[in-house]
């Protein structure tokens, strides 16, 4: 769970429309893109053994600096998260200056963590520090935290939503702002936290509960401003000191 309180979903969903505008979407658009999501691997299949052989491999990468940057991809709170997204497009942007940027990612991250967390509920997959009580993750990691459900990875789900959101509003950078949606579910490989799997699955949820957003009235009012915001952040021209370092480790291969 990336946000224990972002949503209440013991409400009934007539009430939730009325009184939870916290997202974009209603609780049935929600509740069909959670059912979409395809089962987690068989335990002792090909396809979980492959997972577990791949995640073994990105011990390798403990404590090197692509451990370092998925650690701050951690960091899914919509007003920091925002720094995520500097280098990809070449310029700052920063939550006072972008305040509807920041409540936009604020209703994307409800929407896709809730998908996430409904679609988790279904099964249980163990996460790979979960699996090993002594493997180190990234982050610090509650007992509660190791042995709650990787299937589907809601961080990768949050990730490549939030990504598609920054590449909608800066086209000129699309892919670039994508590939770091991407990157923030392939952190959470290395960090311990989810198998490949999971986070491929996390992506294709993201990227189609981010389609299902971006056709709702309520997203497009804020995208009009969120585009002016995006113009005058690029105008400005800041830029991350820290870019040098995230293209360093963006370049690590994973083992």
């Amino acid at each position: 769970m990336i946000l224990a309180a972002v949503c209440a979903i013991a409400a009934p969903a007539h009430a939730r429309q009325a009184m939870d505008p916290a997202g974009y979407l209603d609780h049935a658009a929600i509740q069909a893109l959670a059912n979409a999501v395809a089962p987690a691997p068989v335990a002792g299949s090909p396809r979980d053994l492959a997972d577990i052989a791949a995640s073994d491999r990105l011990r390798a990468l403990e404590n090197t600096d692509r451990w370092m940057l998925a650690t701050r991809h951690a960091e899914l709170r919509p007003a920091l998260a925002l720094a995520h997204f500097d280098c990809a497009l070449g310029f700052r942007l920063t939550a006072e200056d972008s305040p509807r940027l920041v409540s936009i990612l604020e209703r994307i991250l409800h929407d896709a963590n809730e998908a996430a967390e409904l679609a988790k509920a279904r099964a249980f997959r163990a996460r790979p520090v979960g699996a090993d009580p002594e493997r180190p993750a990234c982050t610090v990691v509650s007992p509660a935290g190791r042995a709650s459900p990787s299937w589907p990875s809601g961080s990768a789900t949050v990730g490549s939503a939030y990504g598609e959101a920054i590449a909608a509003l800066a086209p000129e950078h699309a892919t670039e702002a994508a590939r770091i949606g991407h990157e923030i579910g392939v952190s959470r490989m290395v960090c311990a936290m989810h198998y490949p799997s999971d986070v491929a699955e996390g992506e294709t949820l993201g990227k189609a509960a981010f389609q299902r957003i971006a056709a709702t009235p309520a997203y497009q009012a804020d995208a009009v401003v969120a585009r002016e915001e995006v113009a005058r952040a690029r105008a400005a021209g800041l830029t991350s000191p820290a870019c040098a370092a995230e293209r360093a480790a963006l370049a690590t291969p994973l083992p």
